[in-house]
């Protein structure tokens, strides 16, 4: 019997014949293989082992993991993650949009020199790291009030 579609694109599936082999099985697995079959939609034990069995190597492999998913469950995380990319993108956006704001109105009525503004930069880095980037404006000030 030959494969009506290769299981990978390594296999030509025009080359392929299924070989046929003994199987030993417990009643009890016949019986839980056959209820299986029926709701998955299997013609034949042979069609359920085979698919049961390329299951288990791929899960067991731990490649091409999304073919095992179901396509449904791939649909609803693919359309999670690209949701929240869309969000965390627009958000950034606002956010520089913002900032850029704070900073032409400090700009336009600062004086500040070159050497403490490139001073600030690096303490500012130094700072954002050293919080993981829970920077607040209430340490900010209590900074340049002279405090830690």
């Amino acid at each position: 019997m030959k494969r009506k579609t290769p299981v990978s694109a390594e296999l030509d599936a025009s080359a392929e014949i299924k070989t046929r082999i003994p199987v030993w099985l417990y009643p009890s697995t016949l019986k839980v293989m056959d209820r299986a079959a029926e709701t998955a939609g299997c013609k034949s034990r042979s069609e359920f082992l085979e698919k049961a069995a390329l299951f288990y190597a791929g899960y067991i492999s731990g490649q091409d993991a999304v073919n095992f998913l179901p396509p449904a469950l791939a649909a609803v995380l693919r359309g999670t993650v690209q949701d929240t990319e869309n969000r965390i993108c627009r958000l950034l956006f606002k956010l520089a949009v913002e900032l850029d704001m704070v900073m032409n109105v400090l700009a336009a009525g600062m004086e500040i020199s070159e050497e403490a503004l490139r001073n600030l930069r690096g303490r500012c880095v130094q700072n954002v790291k050293k919080t993981s980037g829970s920077v607040t404006l209430d340490k900010a000030v209590e900074y340049q009030r002279g405090g830690v």
